[in-house]
């Protein structure tokens, strides 16, 4: 009786080390997917706060990858690998929020425009914070979001379309070029706080930057013009999100 007894312990604590292995594998698992996800995409699920609320980070960094690859010494955000991440996360009922975190150079029009677009329209809240700079197709990006942070010393750089290599100098080339611009330009004075002429006189200006035109806003500059809504850090943006997320919830 004793040595069935002692048999049957030993068979119940065996079988409980192997689930407590089976259990420890699938954690490591699951943090080894969410380092390679935060390596190769800027992105992973912050899940460990007190609410235990599930919040999407997308990091914009480098330049904005459109349909041709930059150099491979690039950082970039491949908007490819970004649209359907989005489109994946407006179907998961899980997450509850999305902070995007930005320090960009600008880069591809259309796919900056096409991430945006797809950031203004998911159903769950969104908070981002400008760190080093959000320049160019930056700006939409930047505003895209319900709510906007910027660091003290983070910039935000608003100039005209340009185009590399070769291009036709014929009339229709230049209002080609009026359209992008005026994209880009309806689409930041719809989602800040800032007329569509505001934005206009700031890309156009003849002032600040050395032969070339544009306006570079540094931390509150941006938040008095009306690109941004307020002047912070990842505390500010992360507190932000939560009471939204709070909000929602009731």
């Amino acid at each position: 009786m004793c040595t069935l007894k002692k048999t049957g312990n030993v068979s119940f604590r065996k079988g409980r080390i192997f689930m407590n292995q089976d259990e420890k594998r699938q954690e490591k698992e699951i943090e080894e997917k969410q380092d390679e996800k935060l390596e190769e995409y800027g992105q992973i699920t912050l899940e460990e706060n007190e609410g235990k609320t599930k919040i999407h980070l997308l990091s914009i960094i480098g330049e904005v990858e459109g349909h041709e690859n930059a150099p491979g010494n690039s950082k970039t955000t491949k908007y490819d690998h970004v649209l359907p991440m989005l489109a994946q996360l407006e179907d998961d009922d899980k997450i509850e929020g999305m902070l995007v975190l930005l320090n960009t150079s600008g880069g591809d029009v259309d796919a900056g425009l096409a991430i945006a677009e797809m950031i203004a329209s998911l159903s769950i809240p969104t908070v981002s914070l400008v760190l080093g700079g959000s320049h160019s197709i930056g700006v939409p990006l930047a505003v895209s979001t319900d709510y906007s942070f910027i660091v003290p010393t983070g910039t935000i750089m608003v100039h005209p379309v340009r185009m590399t290599g070769m291009v036709i100098g014929a009339s229709q080339t230049y209002e080609y070029f009026e359209m992008i611009q005026d994209r880009i330009i309806s689409f930041i004075s719809r989602h800040a706080s800032i007329t569509y002429d505001q934005v206009k006189r700031l890309m156009l200006n003849t002032e600040m930057l050395t032969r070339d035109l544009g306006t570079v806003l540094v931390g509150a500059e941006a938040v008095k013009q009306g690109l941004i809504d307020e002047v912070g850090g990842i505390r500010d943006a992360l507190a932000k999100l939560h009471k939204m997320i709070e909000k929602k919830r009731i």
